[in-house]
Formats: structure tokens, C-alpha cells, sequence
């Protein structure tokens, strides 16, 4: 099959859209499948084989972010060709709504379109406002994938319509059999993410801290992840600072090994999170996970089952919560035993395979259509028939 993917953030800022694309597309690609994805890229960026550049992305504030995105006419006709050039059976548009890539492959591509749904937001004023620009364009997709409940409830409430909910996919055994790095372990506590994206929630962590210091002292907070390290820590007094170990940005091998090494890891996102992917990959590391009670983070960790939760920016619990854990070894091992047998069901051999059932079905619709054409002759366009078939 030839499929193409369509990624609206920059290919050269890691964020979680864009390990999924990758990810999703070299799954595809050991089944024997053609993939081309086309994403915004900064000329010097070097990139997959896979992975065609539709120029520079401009920092744009989206979902509580600041997005990279890429627009306009230069980009419009990138895709127009990319398009031409791919001669696709399926393309997967990623984030269709947001002012990128995605919204211009949508008005020009023709056939079967998948598109995945990553946003969770309840109150978009802007996806609210924009409906009547982007009606045109969702009545062109043939199915729609949310990421999880939270993702399609922001679906169904703002633009109509319905999806099938499919998690995002992680490569379980990656990082299951990653080595832990010995300077990494003992009384550790593992954060990945934006150092200064307030949403991550590492300004939580930090207010936490001295009250975790207080009674273990000996306790290292490992922190990995772009942003600006003095400022993250001004607000610890001097003496604890030491106690904090930036590693900025690291491989996706030192993530595993980082997340294999840990005594906890914590995620304290404070919002705008609909799934939680970095969950899925402690979880599969082996670390027993502490997360803030997101509806999102509730739902990957079982709602509560199999990695504990604290209420969303209080400090006060989230210290009380990894202390009573980092005292408590045989929690964390249950913890370590129910994360590594519930992440299984985020194993690519399942998302992967859910995914590309998606594709045979719109692609195989689209073929009977046609057909259909052909023995009648004349008759209702093709993507008419599709959005009737898809209704």
C-alpha cells in the first residue's frame, strides 16, 4: 500500500505528534508498505528517507503551546505536488484542524483520507470559531481516529461527527529491554519534557521538592529536556539546587534507559494533555509511575491501576504521594508489574494493526465505489458516495 502521512509540527522540535508519525510510519515500513510523510523542516534539518520537507514552520500559539507550524501558498503547492508526485492509496492527515499542513492537504488531496485527532481542549474558542472554514475540508475525510475518549470528546463537541478511538503506539520492547546507566539509579526521580512549557508541569515538581528533600535528602531529581535550567530552579533555595540534574536533550536510547534507571518517574503536566505518551514509555521501561489526575493520565494509567495519581497542582499531595512510593519498594515493584502487562495493549502489533485496518476499510470502499462508477456510468461524485458510505 502506498500511504502518506501528513505531520502539521516541525519535523526538528521533538514533541509527541511527531514521535508518533515516526514511529507509525517505520512500523509501516518493516510491513513492506510505501511511506512518504510530509512535515514542516527547516532547510539544515537532516531527515528520514522517508520524510519529505514543505519548508520552514513559524512558531504559532496552539493548544496551550507554542506549535511549529507550516502555511500558505508555498506550502499549498509543496503539497499539491507532494501529492502528485505520491500517487498515495490512503493519506493520514494528523491534527486536520490545526493552521498547518494537514488543513491544506485536506482541501487538495482527492480519495481516501484518513485523519487522527491528537487535541484535547473543552473550551477551544478557536476550533469553535473556525467551523464554518474547516467544514469544507473534514467532509473530505473518509475516517477519523482520536487518540483517546478525551481527544474525540473535543471532536464530537466543537466539529460533529464521531471516531474511533486508537491510543498511540509505543514500541513496548524498546524500551523494556533498555540497560539502566548505573550514575541514574539510587533514590532517583525521572522528568521528561519542556523545561519552561508550564503545562508540563516541572514549576509543580519543583514547589514539591524541598518538602521530598526534607525528609530524604539524599534524593536526586534527574531532569531531561530543552529550556532554560537557571531559571527552572530559581525558585528552590540554593542549597537544594544541587539536587537537581539537568541532562538537556537526550537520544530516545538514553530516554529508555533513563525511564529503566529511575526510582519514580513523575509526570505533573497541569493541563491540555490527551493522552500521555510519556506514560506509556516509563511504563514500559519498568518505572513505577506518579502522575498528576488529568482525565487523560487517569485513563493510560487504568484509572489508577497501574501507576499512581495525585491531584492536579498541589504540591503538597505530590510530595506526600513520592515519598510514601520512594519509601515503599514493594509498591513500586506491584507498580513496575501491572505498568509492564497494561502497556502491552500500546504495542505497536496492536496500534499499528488497528491503524491499518482503518486504511483497508476506506481504501477498500473507495475501490468499490469506483467500480461502482464503472458499471453505471454516470452518477454522484466519488466523494459524495464516500461521505454517504462514511455517514
Amino acid at each position: 500500500m502506498r500511504i502518506g502521512i501528513v505531520c502539521p509540527y516541525s519535523w526538528d522540535v521533538p514533541g509527541g505528534v511527531q514521535f508518533h508519525i515516526r514511529d507509525l510510519a517505520e512500523y509501516f515500513i518493516r510491513l513492506g508498505h510505501e511511506v512518504s510523510v510530509l512535515a514542516p523542516a527547516d532547510d539544515d534539518t537532516p531527515l528520514p528517507p522517508y520524510v519529505v520537507s514543505a519548508g520552514r514552520a513559524v512558531p504559532v500559539p496552539y493548544n496551550g503551546s507554542v506549535a511549529r507550524l507550516n502555511f500558505g501558498f508555498l506550502s499549498a503547492a509543496r503539497v499539491r505536488r507532494w501529492l502528485h508526485d505520491g500517487a498515495f492509496d490512503v493519506i493520514h492527515i494528523h491534527e486536520p484542524t490545526s493552521p498547518s499542513l494537514g488543513l491544506l492537504t485536506c482541501w487538495a488531496a482527492q480519495g481516501p483520507i484518513v485523519a487522527t485527532f491528537h487535541t484535547s481542549n473543552p473550551r477551544s474558542r478557536a476550533m469553535i470559531a473556525a467551523y464554518a472554514i474547516l467544514q469544507a475540508a473534514l467532509e473530505k475525510i473518509s475516517a477519523r481516529i482520536a487518540v483517546s475518549e478525551y481527544a474525540r470528546r473535543t471532536l464530537v463537541e466543537h466539529l460533529g461527527g464521531d471516531a474511533v478511538v486508537i491510543p498511540n503506539g509505543v514500541d513496548v520492547d524498546f524500551f523494556a529491554r533498555a540497560e539502566p546507566r548505573p550514575e541514574w539509579q539510587g533514590d532517583t526521580i525521572g522528568f521528561i519534557g519542556r523545561i519552561d512549557e508550564p503545562r508540563k508541569g516541572l514549576p509543580v515538581l519543583m514547589k514539591a521538592l524541598p518538602k521530598i528533600l526534607a525528609e530524604r535528602p539524599g534524593t536526586r531529581l534527574l531532569v531531561a529536556g530543552r529550556g532554560d535550567e537557571e531559571e527552572a530552579v530559581e525558585s528552590l533555595p540554593a542549597e537544594l539546587r544541587p539536587r537537581v540534574e539537568f541532562l538537556g536533550m537526550i537520544s530516545d536510547e538514553d530516554k529508555a534507559r533513563l525511564l529503566r534507571s529511575v526510582d519514580l518517574y513523575v509526570a505533573p503536566n497541569t493541563g491540555g494533555e490527551s493522552f500521555g505518551i510519556i506514560l506509556v514509555e516509563a511504563m514500559s521501561a519498568g518505572a513505577p509511575v506518579l502522575a498528576s489526575d488529568l482525565d487523560a493520565f487517569a485513563q493510560v494509567l487504568d484509572q489508577g491501576a497501574a501507576g499512581e495519581l495525585f491531584t492536579n497542582e498541589d504540591p503538597n499531595a505530590l510530595a506526600e504521594a513520592a515519598l510514601r512510593l520512594l519509601a515503599d519498594p514493594t509498591r513500586r515493584a506491584e507498580l513496575r508489574e501491572r505498568g509492564s502487562l497494561h502497556v502491552r495493549r500500546f504495542d505497536w502489533s496492536t496500534v499499528g494493526a488497528d491503524i491499518l485496518s482503518v486504511y483497508e476499510t476506506v481504501t477498500t470502499g473507495a475501490a468499490a465505489v469506483a467500480a461502482a462508477d464503472d458499471d453505471r456510468g454516470a452518477g454522484p461524485g466519488l466523494r459524495a458516495r464516500l461521505r454517504l458510505a462514511r455517514d
